[in-house]
């Protein structure tokens, strides 16, 4: 490994909120420094006290710096602080000066600064991921970078960053990232060109794919049954963006079998509220679309059940007076015209099949068609199709799907 090479490597040290809880048990501080570690504490008077030797400009440096700083003998005993670090520690200078960096950080102990000078040796930063215990022993997540100055002797310097907010952004985050994840309807983003940049699992569920490689990079257009509505949705999202747009569309899985989707799609905006790209999300309406064409069919059934009742109705009546006036005719001609007789007594044998057709139709409660002509169009063409009456006595059966 080269020396440049070296010099760049930053080590990582995570100390798991989790030993917050033992340290609380063990003591205020939460850190016991051993006698051994006191009696090592390099000599301070040289340190940020006396001019000269550059020491104005090192007070300068330090007192402006943005983190918390806080400088430390090589066995981590407080020699220096800046007034940031006064001020997210809540402790007077005077209380500080000569504490041990330990009690700041509940969980750490001795090792840590062992740890610490062996891999700043090659004059290599350190950072490490912990909590800083405040004076009122409140505590917040503390992003700490620690390297060596040279000044009057080697020092360590514990460059302290208060990281609450951005701690609680990356774990919202991170439940936002499992939310996604875990969703039941599809999610997809892609750029401003339609390009799939994410899905999630149910997105891929939803078009039948077993791989995220088989659709990122893709255009998402290629999941649309056509490309001109899905230009139309696009050009919409672009244009409004302030607005979350919604349509069903028919779309095709990667077998071939066609399912129904409700689409949601919404602009994408980075954090200066720049267009980067559009979010998808797509839910399965496939049972609901059947459930209401159901609907829609007994709906239809019971308008055509309730008019034929209406139908027979009206028609019951004159069927009636005619089979009584043909009857009447008949007694009248008894005799007299034997083609008239044959005439009057087929009359009377239509208009009782027409008695007993609207007797069946009124008693009809549910519909099925039958097939009646044929038809270039096949069996299930409304033109070659009637209303079944004589499947069953007892009435009809709604027509097998």
């Amino acid at each position: 490994m080269s020396q440049k090479s070296r010099f760049s490597e930053t080590m990582r040290i995570d100390i798991s909120p989790d030993v917050l809880k033992d340290s609380a048990q063990r003591g205020k501080r939460g850190v016991v420094v051993s006698p051994h570690a006191r009696r090592k504490r390099t000599p301070t008077s040289r340190i940020g006290r006396t001019p000269g030797d550059g020491q104005e400009h090192y007070q300068d440096l330090l007192q402006s710096l943005y983190d918390a700083a806080v400088v430390t003998d090589l066995v981590g005993n407080i020699l220096d602080v800046n007034l940031r670090a006064l001020d997210f520690l809540q402790y007077e200078r005077e209380e500080l000066i000569g504490m041990h960096i330990l009690r700041l950080i509940p969980g750490s102990d001795d090792g840590l600064i062992d740890t610490l000078l062996e891999n700043l040796q090659d004059e290599r930063f350190t950072l490490i991921q912990a909590y800083c215990q405040r004076n009122d022993e409140t505590v917040f997540a503390a992003e700490i970078a620690v390297n060596k100055l040279n000044l009057d002797e080697l020092c360590l310097c514990f460059f302290i960053r208060d990281v609450t907010r951005r701690r609680l952004a990356e774990e919202m985050m991170q439940t936002e990232h499992n939310a996604i994840q875990n969703a039941g309807n599809g999610i997809a983003i892609a750029d401003l060109e339609g390009k799939l940049e994410y899905l999630n699992p149910a997105m891929l569920l939803t078009f039948g794919f077993k791989d995220p490689e088989e659709l990122l990079g893709h255009n998402i257009k290629e999941l649309w049954p056509d490309e001109t509505s899905a230009n139309e949705l696009i050009e919409l999202i672009m244009r409004e963006a302030d607005r979350a747009w919604t349509c069903d569309i028919e779309a095709v899985r990667q077998d071939g079998t066609p399912t129904d989707l409700q689409v949601s799609a919404a602009c994408n905006r980075d954090a200066d509220d720049n267009p980067t790209g559009m979010v998808f999300s797509f839910t399965d309406i496939s049972e609901r679309t059947r459930a209401e064409e159901a609907e829609r069919q007994v709906e239809r059934h019971r308008v055509m059940l309730e008019s034929l009742g209406a139908a027979c109705h009206h028609l019951g009546q004159p069927a009636t007076v005619l089979l009584a006036n043909i009857g009447l005719i008949t007694q009248k001609l008894e005799g007299a015209d034997t083609e008239m007789d044959e005439v009057l007594t087929s009359s009377i044998e239509a208009v009782e099949n027409l008695s007993r057709i609207l007797h069946k139709l009124n008693a009809v409660n549910e519909y099925r068609t039958t097939q009646y002509l044929e038809s270039s169009a096949g069996d299930a063409a409304p033109e070659s199709r009637i209303l079944d009456i004589d499947s069953r006595d007892d009435g009809l059966q709604p027509e097998a799907p």
